[in-house]
């Protein structure tokens, strides 16, 4: 299955959850996208996104100051 990623590095909020809500909308079901983000608000943002949206969060890491998100499409 195809991983689609989104580059967020650098943007604050809301943007990082804005750009992939935008970037969801374009994706299959069942698709993922790998955001990452280095806003540390994004470790709150996201989830709720996540859970508002009905999308599902497969995956948080934080590496080099980044966070990596894997989401999938609902």
């Amino acid at each position: 299955m195809t991983e689609h990623e989104l580059d967020a590095q650098g943007l604050l909020c809301p943007l990082p959850v804005l750009k992939a809500r935008k970037r969801l909308a374009g994706l299959k079901s069942g698709e993922t996208l790998k955001l990452i983000a280095t806003d540390p608000a994004s470790v709150i943002d996201v989830p709720h996104f996540c859970n508002e949206q009905g999308h599902e969060l497969l995956s948080h890491e934080k590496a080099e100051g980044r966070h990596i998100f894997r989401i999938r499409r609902k």
